[in-house]
């Protein structure tokens, strides 16, 4: 098979994977985005993201189901992983379908327990955390070190070869015009690296996220293992959980966390914490420039007033502002307690954060969230 016809494989099973969630795309789509990707290329993930999502996503109701595909694609190994992983998330439903026929290929044991299997891990990416045994939060567990891989990324401002670049590599020029007697047979050209964004991560562990809150500090530690990540978590006062954090083990990390965390359970001072984040960390310059994500469901003891001065700081300094709101999962939710009524003026993304679900698609955003252009 040629690496073009590879590749259009690659890009219809990613179609095929979005329209078996319920999405609208069909060879038209597929179509556009081999145009859009032949634009723009294969070497950045924020522009393929965007080129997708421009050709394949027809609905607003319909990105956080390619966010989630896209979340996939990128914990694999690129374009060619596209096939592999959208044949394990489709083969579920396969499998539900061919059982709803005529029973056909029903008596094959393996078949039908690998089914079960797949089932089982859809229940729990739906299911809420709140309604997790320790059983199911320890599978969650596991799911979500495959989650938490995925970072934000930004352009550098240091150079790699290109085929693509703009930008003339004057010292492979000159070197390989000496093996044409000064001729310049080749124009080699360079571009801009695209490397990690720091990501800073705080988790709310009052009692009003006491369900949550384990399951989300799981995600937390899953994202501390795969490195350049800084986590806090908040109740009446701020805690740096890094170090914490570092074990490889999420029991003997939890268990680290629960020590110095002593205000696990208690009330919620987001504004208060926040002020101590951005006069401590902020001024070692730890928000300049990251993606700040942070888990909470809003419900603010202290004053409104000073959530909203210290949110307004910690948009100027950050790169972009991500929420991620357990609540926001329930049906007919709105924003209306006072302290999310603060901070969402200065949130770029708000989120759900109540199951796997919500979270694999926050994984979608931070690997999609476009670099903003200085003003």
């Amino acid at each position: 098979m040629t690496a073009s016809a590879a590749f259009l494989e690659d890009l219809v099973g990613f179609g095929r994977l979005l329209r078996a969630g319920g999405a609208e795309v069909g060879p038209g789509r597929v179509a556009d985005a081999v145009r859009g990707l032949d634009a723009v290329g294969l070497h950045d993930d924020r522009d393929v993201y965007f080129a997708l999502r421009q050709t394949l996503v027809s609905h607003r109701d319909e990105l956080e189901l390619f966010d989630r595909a896209f979340a996939s694609w990128v914990r694999g190994a690129g374009i060619e992983a596209l096939h592999e992983q959208s044949v394990q998330v489709l083969a579920p439903a396969a499998a539900r379908r061919s059982g709803d026929d005529d029973g056909s290929g029903g008596d094959d044991d393996q078949g039908e327990t690998s089914a079960r299997g797949a089932s089982i891990v859809e229940v729990l990416r739906r299911k809420d955390f709140a309604l997790l045994d320790d059983a199911e939060l320890e599978e969650v567990a596991r799911l979500l070190s495959e989650v938490g891989r995925v970072r934000p990324r930004r352009t550098s401002r240091r150079l790699r070869p290109s085929a693509r670049g703009q930008r003339l590599d004057i010292r492979r020029v000159v070197r390989r015009s000496l093996r044409s007697g000064g001729e310049l047979v080749e124009l080699p050209t360079r571009t801009r690296k695209v490397v990690p964004r720091k990501l800073v991560v705080l988790c709310d562990v009052s009692g009003s996220m006491a369900p949550y809150a384990r399951a989300l500090l799981l995600f937390l530690h899953a994202t501390a293992q795969a490195g350049r990540v800084e986590a806090f978590a908040f109740g009446t006062r701020l805690h740096r959980l890094t170090s914490d954090l570092a074990a490889r083990n999420p029991d003997a990390a939890l268990s680290q966390v629960s020590r110095h965390v002593v205000d696990w359970g208690s009330g919620t001072r987001i504004g208060a914490s926040l002020k101590q984040f951005n006069d401590e960390y902020g001024r070692q310059a730890l928000s300049r420039g990251a993606v700040v994500v942070i888990a909470s469901d809003g419900w603010e003891r202290g004053d409104p007033e000073l959530l909203r001065r210290e949110m307004a700081r910690l948009s100027r300094a950050a790169y972009s502002v991500v929420w991620i709101n357990p609540l926001k999962g329930t049906p007919g939710y709105e924003p209306l307690a006072q302290g999310m009524r603060a901070a969402l003026p200065f949130v770029d993304r708000f989120l759900p954060g109540h199951n796997l679900d919500s979270l694999e698609g926050l994984a979608g955003v931070l690997a999609g969230i476009e670099r903003r252009h200085a003003a």
